[in-house]
């Protein structure tokens, strides 16, 4: 009886012992074939959810290298079997190898190699390649413009799409000449999948080849009758590209604009959609794009923009805006609205949108809102002026981008009725910003004031306020414009030098308030001493006290330079304006002959200066007279002739008759007094 062990391993027989020892020899003479190869290179090569897998087991950057390094050697080695069955997957691989950032460029031809072939799947992995690893620059995209063209002839609708994808991505401006006229067949056709992808496809000739714009115009047309919505919004692409392209195919595109009204009536008026609803919505992408479009044509032409009043108001009115999706077409609504040549009636509807807007929770909607009011204040400001009140509550908003977008439409809605008001606001907003907005928003409220401002002593007391807010504020040219009103207004001058020396009385370090008050204190000394006017509450202060409140301010350690300027002048000044008080005048000359030591060389060389002005008796009261009024001058203008001049003023010059000769002037006759010297009271003759 013979065992399970005989019956599994039978004993070799002596007579079959040479014949297996022929066969072990033939195994060692053994050559694989070719399909051995290439099944066991494909044993060899990984999948892409291994590779992945493998780099995101690496602990540190040399292992990651490492692995990609081998995984790179072991496709090249692929890349090499013309016969490879595993070509797609190797590209995929160098694709996730592409994204981390490794060179792939070796790669690039099996990407062709892909396209080139019959599979959908290769394919797929060989554009997708394509587009990846190489773009428009490369000359290599020249070996697939036949390619291309083949799949564009195809009958499988998904192959033509691979194909103008490719082309709507990376084509170049002789790809794009070449291959017009087979997108321009395929957006005739009847398949709505490859009319959508070549009308995307025709954007990108457009741009690389403007000249071509002319070809795609009647095929909007044949577009716009199709029912399919991604069409449509693919169409309405096509055409802005159009219209941005060549400003002359917006008159042209006008035809179509009952077609486009008709569209946005039916999505507006239909029922429910469930393969287009958002949100209760019926397509709001394709509504917005139709809004879009009817934005470009209705602009400056009174005729279109009649047929779109009714289907904008209809907008307006029905969509709800309770959801995003209807508040996108709202906003969409209220530019076009705001665009083109609307009713009256219709502007304040968009506006009253844009006010719902504003006290919405959401706080990008209010941003948006508040961005959109600022562009359009200028195109009706009544109505934006309505919700005036809703606009200054967003000044006490937590975020700050929604203040600071309040406070600019804010700025835009000052005027001459409404500034006390406004200006109220604003310095409310003044005391709670952040200290980085100060001087911003101090500058802001100045320039208002000053601009819309009816009441000269409101004008007064809101700078001093202003200024008092903001610390750091430092402003020449607040400080002249003050100056400016002040000494064109008389009637202003006593008030003015009140309300500014009990500002410097109570020890402000604001260098603006500092500066005005000097000056004023400085030129209107007499009226300071001689009583408060109407509105003052506080006596006024005797010479003394004045001259020594300067002389504090001359020590204090916060007071810049600018400012001692300042009260160097006014010293010299109070001279004439005190001249029946000794007490005060020894006090003006004490500080101008300490000072005449000084540091600093400007307040040394001016307190020389005065101090050799004051023993001229006879020019003295001349010189430091009151100041005229003067008109403030426009810096900016002033800035925007210069720049715009540069250039003018030569051509000017040179058109500018040429002035007569002029003979050369006598020489003077030498002078025996030095006049320098006589400035300084040495009268001398000169050596």
């Amino acid at each position: 009886q013979l065992s399970a062990g005989s019956l599994r391993h039978p004993a070799p027989s002596a007579a079959a012992a040479p014949h297996s020892a022929f066969h072990r020899g033939r195994q060692q003479n053994y050559v694989p074939s070719d399909v051995q190869r290439r099944k066991s290179a494909s044993d060899m090569s990984i999948r892409l959810r291994e590779l992945i897998r493998n780099v995101r087991s690496c602990k540190t950057q040399a292992d990651e290298r490492s692995c990609i390094h081998k995984e790179c050697a072991s496709i090249r080695t692929a890349f090499k079997d013309e016969n490879n069955e595993l070509r797609h997957r190797n590209v995929a691989k160098l694709l996730f190898i592409h994204m981390l950032g490794y060179p792939t460029h070796w790669g690039q031809m099996e990407c062709l190699k892909l396209i080139a072939g019959s599979k959908f799947l290769e394919k797929r992995i060989g554009y997708l390649g394509l587009m990846i690893l190489l773009d428009e620059r490369q000359e290599v995209l020249m070996l697939v413009e036949n390619s291309l063209k083949n799949d564009l002839q195809s009958a499988n609708q998904y192959t033509a799409g691979l194909a103008c994808c490719a082309i709507g991505n990376i084509s170049s401006a002789e790809i794009c000449r070449d291959l017009s006229p087979e997108v321009e067949k395929l957006m005739v056709g009847s398949n709505p999948f490859v009319s959508k992808k070549a009308a995307l496809c025709s954007i990108r000739i457009i741009r690389k080849c403007p000249e071509l714009v002319d070809t795609f115009l009647d095929r909007v047309g044949t577009l716009l009758g199709s029912r399919n919505h991604a069409v449509l919004l693919t169409c309405l692409k096509l055409m802005r590209e159009m219209c941005t392209t060549d400003a002359a195919m917006i008159e042209q595109l006008r035809r179509h604009t009952s077609t486009l009204i008709a569209a946005l009536k039916n999505l507006v008026l239909s029922g429910y959609a469930p393969e287009h609803d958002v949100h209760g919505i019926v397509d709001p992408f394709l509504q917005v794009e139709i809004l879009r479009m009817l934005r470009v044509l209705g602009k400056g032409h009174p005729e279109t923009s009649d047929q779109m009043n009714d289907i904008l108001a209809q907008v307006a009115t029905n969509t709800e805006s309770a959801k995003n999706a209807g508040n996108a077409i709202l906003y969409e609504c209220v530019l076009t609205i705001m665009a083109i040549e609307a009713e009256s009636g219709l502007r304040v509807l968009a506006i009253n949108i844009l006010g719902r807007f504003l006290i919405n929770r959401d706080n990008n909607i209010r941003y948006v809102a508040l961005n959109t009011l600022h562009k359009v204040v200028a195109l009706d400001p009544q109505a934006v002026q309505r919700h005036r009140n809703t606009i200054v509550d967003c000044l006490k908003d937590s975020d700050s981008s929604i203040r600071q977008r309040a406070l600019e439409l804010v700025y835009a809605l000052v005027n001459e009725a409404n500034v006390k008001v406004l200006v109220k606001e604003l310095l409310s907003y003044l005391m709670a910003c952040d200290i980085e907005f100060k001087d911003e928003l101090t500058q802001r409220i100045c320039t208002v004031v000053e601009k819309f401002s009816t009441d000269k002593e409101w004008h007064v007391d809101t700078i001093i306020q202003t200024l008092s807010a903001s610390a750091s504020f430092e402003s020449e040219e607040t400080v002249c414009s003050m100056i400016a009103l002040v000494t064109s207004t008389p009637s202003l001058q006593a008030y003015a030098t009140h309300k500014l020396f009990a500002q410097m009385d109570n020890k402000t370090s604001q260098p603006v308030l500092l500066q005005l008050a000097v000056w004023c204190v400085g030129e209107y000394g007499e009226v300071l001493v001689g009583g408060a006017p109407a509105g003052i509450e506080a006596e006024a202060p005797d010479p003394v006290s004045v001259v020594e409140l300067l002389c504090s301010v001359m020590r204090s350690p916060v007071a810049d330079l600018t400012t001692k300027e300042y009260t160097l002048n006014a010293f010299v000044k109070l001279t004439t304006r005190f001249a029946s008080q000794p007490r005060a005048i020894a006090l003006i000359h004490e500080q101008l002959n300490a000072f005449s030591g000084s540091m600093s060389l400007e307040l040394q060389q001016r307190s020389v200066e005065y101090c050799s002005l004051l023993r001229l008796d006879s020019i003295r009261a001349g010189v430091l007279e009151r100041m005229p009024a003067f008109a403030k001058k426009d810096r900016q203008a002033a800035a925007a002739a210069a720049v715009l001049g540069g250039g003018g003023s030569r051509d000017a010059a040179s058109a500018a008759p040429a002035p007569a000769p002029l003979s050369a002037p006598a020489p003077a006759p030498p002078s025996d007094m030095d006049l320098l010297g006589d400035l300084l009271g040495d009268s001398a003759p000169a050596p």
